[in-house]
């Protein structure tokens, strides 16, 4: 339980009611229980969240006027203030501290202060985890990794060694870090491949997410790194050598062959797909389902791209639209 109090000092927010109710968990308005915040963005939507069963309502200034025997905290951007008490409720339930009799951790490996590990993980010789981070079942932590503070790392993570992870990174279920790139030279005389050395790092920076059975690979011969703040989704893979910068968005099932640059604040959707050495410049969006060609550049900051090979919006309308007209005339 966190007092309103507490939490609108940590988020330095207004309240209107008594600072003294206590909430441990948030809701939406309909599902909302004794002891939960919910949030609304406009008034229209601020008399049903009154009259719901929540403890306090997280409501912008244009609830400064309402009387109400509710617990009000005005914030500027509720949505935002919303999102940050989550954090701080959920860290108010603590994990239990300390390794699991069933966990393996190598001698020389080196927790720091009130780290959670849980049973069958593995920590190899001389990696390194952070302070108060959480180590979720069956996850892999390879000789040499070094993981931050404030970590969550799910369940069955699989780190291979060269990675380092910065500070308050979340790792979902089941996904794969630093594994090898896949390089292959060919043989001419035999026409067989071989295999081309992948014995780079993986760096990843503070404040990243990395969604479910997502899989990044080391670097070949360099780094491969996800810039801070950066958000993937689920089912996403990266491959070597890529370089994604700060704040970029990437959806599931997204796609990167080798040694592409995701410059910073890009928003990719889903099932996009980017051929290797392509760059794709700040601020740029690419549309669902989108493929970028190989070697390829797309710049324009707030430009939204869609197709295959992606192009400026408009011009792919032009282009369906185009296409439609020929259709149509060869039914004629």
């Amino acid at each position: 339980m966190m007092r309103i109090s507490e939490l609108a000092k940590a988020l330095a927010l207004r309240v209107i009611g008594d600072d003294r109710v206590e909430v441990n968990g948030i809701a939406s308005i309909s599902a909302a229980s004794a002891n939960d915040l919910v949030f609304v963005e406009d008034e229209k939507s601020l008399a049903h969240a009154l009259q719901s069963c929540a403890s306090a309502v997280m409501a912008g200034t244009f609830a400064e006027g309402h009387n109400s025997s509710k617990v009000l905290m005005i914030a500027p951007h509720p949505r935002l203030s919303f999102a940050r008490a989550a954090v701080l409720l959920s860290n108010s339930n603590q994990r239990n501290l300390g390794i699991h009799p069933a966990a393996f951790v190598h001698e020389s490996a080196k927790l720091r202060d009130e780290v959670s590990v849980e049973e069958r993980v593995t920590v190899a010789k001389d990696a390194s985890v952070g302070n108060r981070s959480w180590i979720g079942a069956g996850t892999v932590i390879s000789a040499g990794v070094v993981i931050g503070d404030d970590c969550r790392i799910h369940p069955h993570v699989t780190i291979y060694p060269g990675t380092q992870i910065g500070n308050r990174v979340i790792v979902h279920a089941g996904a794969v870090l630093g594994s090898d790139g896949f390089g292959y030279v060919r043989n001419p005389a035999t026409g067989r491949h071989e295999r081309f050395p992948q014995i780079g790092k993986l760096l990843i920076e503070d404040d990243v997410e990395i969604g479910a059975n997502t899989t990044i690979d080391r670097g070949a011969l360099e780094v491969t790194r996800v810039g801070r703040g950066t958000k993937i989704d689920n089912l996403v893979h990266i491959g070597h050598n890529c370089q994604i910068g700060e704040n970029v968005i990437i959806a599931a099932q997204a796609g990167f062959s080798g040694s592409i640059t995701i410059e910073s604040n890009v928003i990719i959707g889903g099932q996009v797909g980017v051929g290797e050495h392509a760059r794709i410049q700040e601020g740029v969006m690419l549309g669902g389902q989108a493929g970028v060609l190989p070697k390829k550049i797309l710049r324009g900051k707030g430009v939204a791209f869609w197709g295959t090979p992606a192009k400026p919006l408009r011009e792919y309308l032009r282009s369906l639209a185009a296409l439609a007209r020929i259709g149509n005339n060869e039914r004629e």
